[in-house]
C-alpha cells in the first residue's frame, strides 16, 4: 500500500532552517508530481511546493525564495529545504502525491498524504 512518511521537523528560530524528507513506498515514485503542504493552528490546508518527475519546481508565493523542494527518485525520498523560517511558517507539514492539479500547477487534490511533522518556529 501506499505509505509516505515525513520526517526532520522541529523546533526553529526565526531566520533559522529545518530540512523535511519524505519517505515513500507502495508506488512507482518516479512517475508522480509530489507537494509538499501544510496546516497551520486553526486553518486548511495549504499548498507549499511541488515537483514533477522531471525535476520542474513550483511555489506558493508565501515560501518563494525561502524553500527548496527536491526529489531522490533513486531512493523514493522527496525533501522540502526550508531557510529563512518565519512564525508564520509553524504548522505541521505534509508529504503528498498530486491527483490533480490546476492553473499554474497548483495541486487541487491529493490522493494520498503523509502523518505530517510538526515544524515551530519560536523565538
Amino acid at each position: 500500500q501506499v505509505q509516505l512518511v515525513e520526517s526532520g521537523g522541529g523546533l526553529a528560530q526565526p531566520g533559522g532552517s529545518l530540512r523535511l524528507s519524505c519517505a515513500a513506498s507502495g508506488f512507482t515514485f518516479r512517475y508522480y508530481f509530489m507537494a509538499w503542504a501544510r496546516q497551520a493552528p486553526g486553518k486548511g490546508l495549504e499548498w507549499v511546493s511541488g515537483i514533477f518527475s522531471d525535476g520542474n519546481t513550483y511555489y506558493s508565493e508565501s515560501v518563494k525564495g525561502r524553500f527548496t523542494i527536491s526529489r531522490d527518485n533513486a531512493n523514493n525520498t522527496l525533501y522540502l529545504q526550508m531557510n529563512n523560517l518565519q512564525p508564520g511558517d509553524t504548522a505541521l507539514y505534509y508529504c503528498a502525491r498530486v491527483s490533480r492539479f490546476g492553473q499554474g500547477y497548483v495541486p487541487m487534490d491529493y490522493d494520498y498524504k503523509g502523518q505530517g511533522t510538526q515544524v515551530t518556529v519560536s523565538s
